[in-house]
């Protein structure tokens, strides 16, 4: 049976005593990965690689954390079914174009849209004269489609999801998850500054988190559904693909 599914859970496999609890090191964890994914998006461009960096000591934690039945219980494990495979690409790319398309029916393509933000992001991350727009897609899709899938649902779906669930009901401990996830993501739109500069707009900063809340449940969703956390990973590549196939299609200048 797995133990993601159940509404009672034996504790998370843990090393020593209560201060050694996989959820004390993940929500310290969650708050100096914040720290450096920040440092990253908005220090100077020698400090970019600090973000990926972030990305890779998530995928580490449960390796750090975890022995091998504990990374069996956050998710790592095969799929009950290859179909939820198909179900999160197809999942993760539609939710990429509604988050897009929501923004562009409430406020433009200007700078309170949020892909428009992370557009900017890219253009000071990599000086882009010289490249065609299909060579920028893939220097900006090609590690989307690895680091954040990969290290942010290890970590949000699985080491803190799972940690939660050792002190919270399920339903809590997943919206708590949920929750975190969306408010990290206001430092790519909200406390992100935008183009042309600082743009404050806290409506458009509450749509942002308000749709990454409903993409972590539907994240959360696909791995409670296939019992692994593989699909999500799936469905969390499919999503940055899409939204970069829609930053460079209709927002890239």
């Amino acid at each position: 049976m797995d133990l993601y599914l159940t509404t009672r859970t034996p504790p998370l496999i843990q090393r020593g005593g209560l201060l050694m609890h996989p959820l004390y090191w993940a929500l310290g964890a969650a708050v100096a990965l914040a720290v450096m994914r920040a440092a990253g998006l908005f220090g100077p461009r020698t400090w970019a690689p600090l973000l990926p960096l972030s990305f890779v000591l998530m995928a580490a934690l449960p390796w750090l954390l975890l022995p091998r039945e504990g990374r069996r219980q956050i998710g790592v494990q095969r799929s009950r079914s290859a179909v939820w495979y198909v179900v999160a690409l197809g999942a993760g790319g539609m939710a990429a174009w509604a988050c897009g398309a929501i923004f562009s029916a409430v406020f433009g393509t200007g700078p309170e849209h949020a892909y428009q933000t992370i557009a900017t992001y890219y253009q000071r991350q990599l000086d882009a004269r010289g490249f065609s727009l299909v060579q920028l897609h893939l220097a900006f899709t090609l590690p989307a489609l690895v680091f954040s899938p990969i290290g942010e649902e290890l970590f949000f779906r699985g080491l803190l999801q799972r940690a939660l669930q050792d002190k919270l009901p399920l339903a809590l401990a997943t919206l708590t998850e949920a929750g975190l996830f969306a408010a990290v993501h206001l430092l790519h739109h909200g406390l992100a500054p935008g183009m042309g500069g600082w743009v404050p707009s806290p409506l458009s900063a509450m749509l942002w988190v308000a749709l990454m809340f409903v993409v972590a449940l539907m994240l959360a969703q696909l791995r409670r559904a296939s019992g692994s956390l593989y699909p999500a990973m799936a469905a969390h590549a499919a999503f940055n693909a899409g939204m970069n196939v829609f930053i460079f299609a209709w927002l890239w200048s």
